[in-house]
């Protein structure tokens, strides 16, 4: 067998896929005009620290937000002061990379100072930008600074919108165009029934057991069993209780190797597989130890994988060993599942029901890894801490920044990097190999893709204005 399985590499370098991503909104402004007081109006919460000193704030700090049902990202950031230096020009550099990586701009300004140069510089920025800008006049405490609050149309970015980060007034409004400017939501996805038993795929090459194993679970004979690989054609649904506790098993036909070559019946077996793959939350591959572990078996994990199911390795006819086939075989399974190490794995014989209770703790270990989810504040905390550490590479002369990153969703867990450049490969898996340390998904793969945002050239026109990566299952 070969030790390098291109199997589990997933697509090519340079395949994108779309990832679904909260929307972002980058709160910007000038020094000392309340956006972080801001911040913590719309999340309804003191996340953001707030003094009343111009400077407070100096990092890109990002947040789940939601309005009207609507989800998004709302990144704060320090004051952006159009050609300062030092620290100050750090800080707004911070500023301006959020503005480019975010689908709509949030632009705070003091209606109790009006238009100042600073705030005429950025708004030059920001219309040259051609993201949607929602110009917000704060400190507007009541009626009589309303007047002062529309002097701020003479800044070109559009309707100021007069609130009050302090008292909460006018937030509404200004919320109903923020959500208005983001992207068209995607539809919403059906939420799974929390009685509903979870959906496990038995899959596998043919002949290793399968259905034998679903006989064993059931107690009683419900899918057919002969030693003639292919016997089962049709993905079966069966409701079992195990580990006191009812699942939905779906047995179904072996993964054969050509997909293309297949012909009549075996053709619309593997169909009918990957049908059932894409119904399941969990899938236990099933494998044959009495017989080396042969390449099928690498590509039905692969499937699996690919199809971001949660993942349980089990070893079928695990009595039948010997300790020399033993030895070779933890030999094997080093060398040809190290990719999917972060799956459980049980032991198991299906003829003799020989340690299939432990799949309940396995598959409940898988399931809860796959629905975890980080909140945005939590992640971009400890991302900050691991790029201080270990910043990533440099590439072509230049050292790529990662400006922040949420999670797009879970089921599996997807992850996305916004970044100025390209991240390489290595960097991406030691960025999930310590995700996986901290925060666990065991049992789960993680996707992780990439949104490249890079300066601006001449006239405001950007070199690169957005890119994806492929996911990165690979370890």
């Amino acid at each position: 067998m070969s030790e390098h399985n291109p199997a589990l590499d997933g697509p090519p370098d340079g395949a994108d896929e779309e990832v679904e991503v909260k929307p972002v909104v980058a709160v910007v402004g000038r020094p000392n005009v309340g956006k972080s007081s801001l911040v913590n109006r719309v999340l309804g919460r003191r996340e953001a620290v707030v003094e009343d000193v111009p400077g407070v704030t100096r990092d890109r700090v990002a947040y789940d937000a939601s309005w009207q049902s609507r989800e998004f990202t709302l990144v704060d950031t320090g004051g952006w002061e159009t050609g300062a230096s030092g620290l100050a020009g750090m800080v707004a550099r911070q500023a301006e990379y959020a503005a480019r990586a975010a689908d709509a701009i949030l632009f705070v300004v003091d209606a109790t100072v009006g238009i100042s140069d600073a705030d005429e510089a950025v708004a030059r920025v920001l219309r040259r930008s051609g993201k949607p800008v929602v110009l917000a006049a704060n400190k507007v405490d009541g009626e009589l600074q309303e007047a002062d609050a529309m002097e701020l149309w003479n800044l070109g970015i559009g309707e100021p919108f007069p609130v009050s980060a302090l008292h909460g007034r006018g937030t509404g409004d200004m919320l109903d165009a923020v959500t208005a400017a983001l992207p068209e939501a995607p539809p919403e996805r059906e939420e799974e029934g929390e009685d509903e038993p979870r959906r496990i795929a038995l899959v596998g090459r043919p002949n290793v057991g399968k259905s034998s194993l679903l006989n064993r679970i059931a107690g009683e004979d419900r899918v057919v069993v002969d030693a003639v690989a292919g016997t089962t054609r049709d993905a079966v649904d069966e409701v079992v209780e195990l580990g006191g506790r009812p699942w939905t098993f779906i047995d179904t036909a072996g993964i054969r190797r050509r997909f293309r070559a297949l012909q009549g019946a075996d053709y619309y077996a593997t169909v009918r597989t990957s049908t059932a793959l894409s119904r399941a939350e969990v899938a236990v591959v099933l494998m044959d130890v009495s017989e080396p572990l042969a390449e099928q078996d690498i590509r039905v994990v692969e499937q699996v994988v690919e199809a971001g199911r949660a993942l349980v390795l089990a070893f079928n006819k695990w009595d039948s060993l010997d300790e020399d086939r033993r030895y070779y075989l933890e030999k094997e399974i080093d060398r040809q599942l190290s990719r999917v190490w972060w799956a459980p794995r049980v032991n198991i014989s299906a003829r003799t029901g020989r340690h299939v209770e432990r799949l309940v703790p396995a598959l409940e270990t898988s399931l809860a890894g796959w629905d975890t989810r980080i909140p945005t504040g939590r992640l971009n905390s400890w991302l900050k801490e691991l790029v201080a550490a270990t910043p990533p590479p440099v590439r072509g002369g230049k050292q790529p920044k990662i400006l922040f990153a949420t999670q797009a969703d879970a089921r599996p867990p997807q992850f996305v990097l916004f970044t100025t450049g390209f991240l390489e490969d290595n960097y991406r898996r030691f960025i999930e190999r310590r995700l996986r340390e901290d925060f666990g998904f065991e049992g789960s793969p993680i996707k992780l893709t990439m949104r490249i945002r890079e300066k601006q050239g001449k006239g405001g026109g950007r070199k690169a204005s957005r890119g994806s990566t492929r996911p990165d299952w690979r370890r």
